[in-house]
């Protein structure tokens, strides 16, 4: 396991975020997707150009 120092800012909150899952649980364990759901998420997993980055994401809604 790499020291905390060496990590990049990606890295880390990527072990926080898996800590913490560990810790509290996955809330949405257990819980099923509407059919519905299902198939646009497919769908939208098939095509890698409407995909964008977490940093995006926050970029864009931050």
């Amino acid at each position: 396991m790499p020291k905390v120092r060496d990590m990049s800012i990606d890295d880390l909150e990527h072990f926080i975020e898996q800590k913490l899952l560990e810790v509290l649980g996955d809330p949405d364990a257990g819980l099923q997707l509407k059919e519905e759901f299902r198939r646009k998420l497919e769908e939208r997993i098939k095509d890698p150009s409407k995909r964008i980055s977490h940093h995006e994401v926050l970029n864009r809604f931050a």
